[in-house]
């Protein structure tokens, strides 16, 4: 750790450690130049606290002790064969060159990724193939194609105010978003109905993954 409190990983290759990035002082920089193979890397920090500079993440686990919010940071950081486990919200993974034009935001990616231990909430998947990706299962749901399906979405009725805040709004989303997973209970409390009621709408979708 440096004076100003930075802990850096870059221009190496680290395989089969286990890293904990979880010392509330510290920011944690990955990159550039960095590739973890078989790592499982533990965050326990906030997200101001963490940043990717095109670092890889090959068949890695990462492990989300503190809800990670608002970290669109992981579209600086490609993604393969990786495990999540936690809670994440607010979240942006995948290839996203327009969110910054800093040099490594023109390189994340994801694919093959597991996401079934982990619980999402408002989290987008950028430029990739979801079929490559497991979402987490119920209460989480994931809409692939979120932008192209928005008019078949708007057709039906949703309970509460979910049809007019987050279904009227889908087609805002940025261009690159093939898919968008959101977390039932959450979603419920936020915009006025329950978990059963919206799974009652979405079970109608096969374009929605729960």
């Amino acid at each position: 750790m440096d004076w100003l409190g930075n802990v850096i990983f870059e221009d190496r290759e680290i395989e089969n450690e286990r890293l904990e990035l979880t010392d509330k002082k510290a920011n944690y920089i990955l990159g550039p130049k960095l590739t973890l193979k078989n790592c499982t890397l533990v965050l326990k920090v906030s997200a101001r606290r963490l940043s990717f500079k095109q670092a890889k993440f090959i068949d890695c686990i990462l492990e989300v002790k503190q809800e990670l919010k608002n970290h669109q940071g992981w579209v600086a950081a490609s993604l393969k064969g990786c495990r999540f486990k936690g809670r994440l919200s607010g979240c942006d993974f995948g290839h996203w060159p327009e969110y910054s034009n800093l040099p490594w935001y023109q390189h994340g990616a994801i694919e093959d990724c597991d996401f079934s231990e982990a619980i999402l909430d408002g989290c987008r998947f950028m430029g990739c193939d979801p079929r490559t990706l497991q979402f987490p299962k119920w209460p989480c749901f994931t809409i692939l194609d979120p932008i192209g399906r928005a008019p078949e979405l708007l057709r039906v009725q949703w309970p509460g105010s979910f049809g007019d805040v987050t279904v009227a709004n889908l087609h805002k989303q940025p261009r690159a978003t093939t898919a968008l997973t959101l977390f039932a209970p959450a979603m419920a409390k936020r915009q006025e109905t329950t978990p059963e009621a919206l799974r009652a709408v979405i079970e109608q979708f096969d374009f929605i993954v729960y």
